[in-house]
């Protein structure tokens, strides 16, 4: 992988980490459209964007993390569930998963989701003042449909926010808890995963960590943002059309370029 590779890579994570159209997805397709193999440097690599990207949510909802206790609570009660499934599910995930094939499948059936959620499900109001306030059976729904997105092409975005509007959140509700979920969910991710690694760089690895992690902190502080002031007066309608588009685009390109 080259610097340039690594930038737009950064910045691939960074824009659809937190957006309902699976960043993993996005990084798997986009490794193959550029011949990037999965070796170990990448693997860290990946993990280091995506700590990269998680911080740019907790310094952006660092205020809301010091507000209450019971935010905690309802995150833990949430994050569980994944816990137990990582753990248990991790090597098969990553042996036989990570590939373009079922990332393609996911995105285009995770798009058909969202718009059906999208027409049926998200013009209900919620009766929450604020998220904290949500039961923890409530919470724990949203942790299991978090598990979901261990799937790659499914979107952790996409499963949250999903589980948030069927337990009564509105948009914005749902997408900020989606946020909020994944600071615990990632950084538990991304530790296992270094643990698992072989940390030992040169110095040209040792400068692509680096700007990897600032391009993706930067570009995800942009997206978040960005995302939010949409989602607030829109649906997920686009973000449905774009996963399935997206899906046939790239079975499209496997099918002429032999990648699955």
């Amino acid at each position: 992988m080259t610097l340039f590779q690594s930038i737009l890579i950064a910045i691939i994570e960074g824009l659809t980490e937190f957006l309902p159209i699976s960043s993993t997805g996005h990084m798997i397709l986009a490794s193959a459209a550029m011949g990037i193999h999965e070796d170990e440097f990448v693997k860290t690599f990946e993990v280091f964007i995506q700590l990269g990207a998680i911080l740019a949510i907790a310094l952006m909802y660092i205020k809301r993390f010091f507000r209450s206790l019971d935010i905690y609570f309802k995150l833990i009660t949430a994050f569980l569930p994944t816990a137990v499934v990582g753990l248990l599910a991790y090597d098969f995930i990553k042996g036989y998963l990570f590939n373009p094939i079922v990332v393609s499948v996911s995105l285009i059936l995770g798009g058909i989701i969202l718009i059906l959620i999208d027409k049926k499900v998200v013009a209900r109001e919620s009766t929450l003042a604020e998220v904290e306030d949500m039961s923890y059976k409530n919470a724990f729904f949203i942790g299991l449909c978090q598990c979901l997105s261990m799937v790659p092409g499914t979107s952790r975005a996409a499963a949250t926010i999903i589980g948030g509007v069927f337990n009564g959140l509105d948009k914005k509700q749902a997408t900020e808890f989606s946020f909020l979920l994944a600071v615990p969910t990632m950084m538990a991710a991304g530790g296992y995963d270094l643990i698992k690694s072989d940390l030992a760089f040169d110095q040209a690895q040792l400068i692509m960590l680096a700007v990897g992690f600032v391009v993706a902190f930067i570009s995800a502080w942009i997206a978040v943002k960005l995302f939010l002031k949409y989602v607030s007066n829109h649906g997920f309608t686009a973000f449905g059309w774009y996963r399935i588009a997206l899906g046939i685009l790239f079975l499209i390109f496997m099918w002429g370029t032999d990648l699955g």
